[in-house]
């Protein structure tokens, strides 16, 4: 067997040393070699293709065309892995504790508490890590392979390396191939390199320089992609995962998905509370030492009031809220498949989005047209459907009211082969623009009227395409040639063009004022083919030219603007041309005096500390594969940039998956692209996610709300039993009370801080710093000075009533109705960390106002109702008790709302964005 230098291919190490393999040669070797040292190399029989016995072999060898997807952990370990969260295992610490010292009534509700979070987040990994499997969508079930003289028809899975594989219309490519016959093979490969036109293949080697992208190698056709139209053959150069598609596949499998700011945020706290809680308990036994007082007590103390201080309704209220926002996220038509992202999208300071399908439809459209007499129309409306007009000089063309016009379309209507059904295409996108245009001027059963007599197919070396077609009422003459094709090649055919009706001799003048028209066009993006008809290729007369482009979505450009001017960066990476890309940048707002682009090859040239240097001036990446937006998105983080990254394509999946936030569109996307993100845009809109961040951002500000009503709560409560414990003053709070205070804090006053609308001017405030933790010195000096009120009013009020040094249910009650009181205001001005209660409005959170009145009729229960009474040792109080109590408890919202006001006349929002470079285009 032949042993081939490694340059040229990508070769598995032999099983024993005696042993060689056909190897599999790497498609930019094989684009460069000729056919017939193609075939040597793989010892293949191009013509009568492999037998059996060398099928099996070969398999044995290089496997079944298909991703070998590793074995996964089993589902027992991935939810136990669950409890490596901080805070989960200093929650699981306090319910051991608590079960250790018989409080089993805390030890249920932490262990609860527990199984809720866990079991939720459990669900949700369990359901978004299934890219790997979906990758074996694309690849096609069956295909036509030459095998010892016959044509079989087999599952994809079958072939290996020197099979001769058949291809006709509407089929996948089922492994990458090296063509030997080609008949006019068009390949859609925007799913692969992003490149919005079908690529035209050929079977002719390549010069090695020419070749060095996936979308230059013509003679290649790749696993995955579609054929749009025509036929080939090929010999198979690589299966399964030493294909192209199979590189992607391997990239992803090597990525890991990286951790979202709200983990690392929840990580954080629970390390504080952890270190906090040590510190209650160092600080009560050094205390009680000091007072002569046994160690072992004071130990069993400071545990359990450690055990109370931890919020176990924390992640409960994390895990709803962020439940809450998805739910949310899918009436604005965007499908979340992990919590913690919805939070994510409030850090987001940089998207990467992929042009075609994303910002573009990915529906060729034909926006310009110019006649040969020099008339200039303007064609409105986007893909392929009538919706849109021809207007010239501000005036609707229809039918046949313009000729100069209507021939152009004529001839694009009838020199074509593609069909437009229910607004989908079959056949080639640039066809598919002419029939819409055809559809908008009313003519689109035009073709109809003639019976086509000859045909010049498409080809990539003529580059044109012509058709002889007779006219249905006098199919005794000759008949009229309509041809289209690159301007350079029509005008070559025509000796004359049409002005007016009338038919001129075709001047050189004439040939420089379209070449300027051309260059015109081809500056703004624009894809230009020109048109001719007449009675014999060579004497044709020249008609005109049309511009198409893959045009922006509607509503894209106004979203960029707002996410810009609200401090996020947006970068257009895309593998087509430099022209087209910048075109479109532009009609964005993406693109502007002072920015930069870059192409694919030059982001290969640049090592990671110098794109690291460069990337947060560039606006637009063109030429990019999937390496490039990869290593683009990994330098962006490096920087500290918070990344989504929107894409639609099999080439987007890698980099979908390393970003923050893999955003994939729900219409246009593949299997892989979706399975591999975070976010599914169900209508492909780029405003939803706009939508997001400002969901993403109030998610955030609710979670920190209720930390801060929590902590404030729970140290007021920490520090009133501490006090009364160290200081040997009788307990102000029975054992009952101290658990109703509980079930409040961490009930429905506290959880429905997490359901607080979303502010309306919070998109405009600029994304949230990564390093931020949730506990800043702002909350720490709201909780506080909350809980230094709670607690100086609540032993105000029991030192008031504890007149005769004799506890009585009066006094307890006073006391443990107070602390309830200040735990409702305190929660009402906890809603909002900015702005006041009266601007927020009062009903404006039902949820809330639903608990806190349910609370207050509780305690009302508890203080007046004889049954609760005898529970919870109370007594009723009277009228005037009820006002003094409401008139003091109202000081915490009072002075909350007052540190507000202090920090707004402190000046505006004195978080600058950094100067970083992503809050700026």
């Amino acid at each position: 067997m032949l042993k081939t230098p490694e340059p040229l291919l990508s070769q598995r190490r032999p099983s024993s040393e005696d042993e060689t393999m056909v190897p599999v040669l790497i498609s930019r070797k094989a684009s460069e070699l000729p056919i017939n040292e193609v075939a040597c190399i793989l010892q293949a029989d191009l013509q009568q293709g492999l037998t059996q016995e060398e099928v099996s072999r070969r398999r044995a060898y290089h496997g079944w065309n298909e991703f070998d997807i590793s074995e996964e952990e089993p589902l027992w370990k991935k939810y136990i892995s669950q409890f490596r969260d901080p805070l989960i295992l200093l929650l699981l610490a306090s319910a051991v504790i608590s079960i250790l010292m018989h409080q089993f009534d805390d030890a249920i509700s932490i262990t609860v508490a527990i199984i809720i979070v866990v079991t939720v987040a459990f669900v949700q990994e369990y359901r978004s890590e299934k890219s790997l499997e979906e990758l074996g969508k694309l690849v096609p079930p069956e295909c036509h392979c030459v095998r010892e003289g016959h044509l079989e028809h087999l599952l994809a899975r079958d072939l290996v390396p020197g099979d001769t594989v058949c291809l006709s219309v509407g089929e996948r490519v089922p492994a990458d191939l090296r063509l030997f016959e080609s008949t006019d093979l068009s390949v859609d490969e925007s799913s692969l390199t992003g490149e919005t036109a079908p690529c035209s293949k050929s079977t002719s080697p390549q010069r090695g320089g020419s070749n060095g992208d996936i979308a230059s190698r013509s003679n290649i056709a790749f696993m995955g992609t579609l054929v749009r139209c025509g036929k080939a053959k090929g010999v198979v150069i690589g299966t399964g995962e030493n294909s192209e598609f199979g590189e992607v596949f391997k990239m992803m499998q090597a990525e890991e998905t990286p951790k979202t700011p709200l983990q690392k945020s929840m990580d954080l706290l629970g390390k504080q509370l952890s270190l906090y809680s040590l510190c209650i308990i160092g600080v009560i036994m050094l205390v009680g030492w000091l007072q002569g007082k046994r160690i072992l007590d004071m130990f069993t103390i400071g545990v359990s009031l450690a055990v109370a201080a931890i919020p176990e309704g924390l992640p409960i209220v994390v895990t709803v809220t962020l439940a809450l926002g998805v739910m949310r996220m899918v009436k604005k038509r965007a499908i979340v498949k992990k919590l913690p992202i919805v939070e994510t999208l409030s850090c987001c300071n940089v998207i990467c989005s992929d042009k075609t399908g994303t910002l573009t439809k990915n529906e060729m459209t034909v926006t310009q047209m110019f006649t040969s007499d020099g008339l200039h129309a303007e064609v409105t409306g986007v893909g392929y459907n009538g919706a849109g007009e021809v207007l010239l000089e501000g005036d609707v063309i229809h039918g046949f009211s313009c000729p100069s016009v209507s021939k152009i379309v004529e001839a694009g209507r009838v020199c074509n082969d593609s069909v437009i059904r229910n607004d989908a295409l079959l056949g080639r996108p640039t066809e598919g623009a002419l029939i819409a245009l055809a559809m908008k001027m009313g003519l689109e059963n035009l073709h109809q009227e003639y019976v086509r007599v000859e045909e010049h197919p498409f080809s990539s070396e003529q580059k044109w395409m012509a058709v002889r077609c007779v006219h249905r009422s006098q199919q005794d003459k000759e008949g009229v040639y309509f041809l289209k094709g690159a301007y350079e090649q029509v005008v070559r055919l025509c000796n004359s063009y049409s002005s007016r009706g009338a038919v001129l001799p075709l001047t050189p003048q004439q040939r420089e004022l379209y070449q300027q028209q051309i260059c015109y066009m081809g500056s703004s993006g624009l894809r230009v083919l020109a048109f001719a008809s007449g009675p014999a290729l060579g004497g044709l007369t020249f008609l005109g030219l049309v511009g198409i482009i893959d045009p922006p979505r509607s509503g894209v450009r106004e979203a960029v603007g707002t996410l810009i001017s609200s401090g996020v960066s947006i970068k257009m990476i895309t593998g087509d041309s430099q022209e087209t890309a910048m075109s479109i940048a532009s009609r964005l707002g993406l693109y502007s005096k002072g920015c930069q682009c870059l192409s694919g090859d030059e982001v290969d040239q640049l090592d990671l500390q110098q794109l690291n240097q460069r990337v947060s001036r560039v606006a637009v990446f063109y030429r990019a594969s999937p390496r490039h937006k990869l290593k683009i998105v990994k330098s962006l983080q490096s920087v500290g940039a918070v990344v989504a990254m929107t894409g639609d394509g099999v080439n987007d999946a890698v980099a979908l998956k390393a970003a923050d936030i893999g955003v994939a569109m729900g219409q246009t996307g593949t299997d892989v692209c979706k399975e591999a993100a975070d976010m599914i845009l169900v209508d492909d809109d780029f405003q939803t996610i706009m939508s997001a961040i400002e969901e993403g951002k109030g998610i955030y500000n609710n979670i920190k709300n209720f930390v801060r009503f929590q902590l404030s709560t729970s140290i007021a409560a920490l520090t009133l039993i501490s006090l009364a414990t160290l200081m040997n003053f009788p307990n102000p709070l029975n054992a009952m009370q101290i658990l109703w205070i509980n079930i409040i804090m961490d009930g429905p006053p506290a959880q429905s801080l997490g359901v607080e609308p979303v502010d309306q001017d919070v998109i405009r405030k600029p994304p949230r710093d990564l390093r931020d933790s949730i506990i800043t010195r702002s909350l720490i000096v709201k909780v506080l000075v909350s809980a230094v009120i709670i607690v100086c009013g609540t032993l105000f009020v029991f030192w008031r009533e504890l007149q005769d040094n004799e506890i009585t249910p009066r006094d307890t009650t006073m006391t443990f109705t107070c602390f309830v009181f200040f735990d409702m205001f305190n929660a009402l001005s906890s809603r909002s960390q900015t702005r006041l209660v009266h601007e927020l409005g009062l009903c404006s959170n039902r949820t809330f106002c639903w608990a806190v009145g349910a609370s207050i009729m509780g305690q009302l229960l508890v203080v007046y109702f004889p049954p609760l009474q005898s529970v919870f040792q109370t007594e009723s109080l009277s009228v005037l008790d009820l006002l003094f109590l409401v008139t003091l408890t109202s000081s915490v919202c009072v002075v909350s709302e007052a540190i507000k006001l202090v920090e707004r006349w402190g000046g505006p929002d004195r978080r600058c964005p950094p100067a970083d470079g992503f809050h700026q285009v």
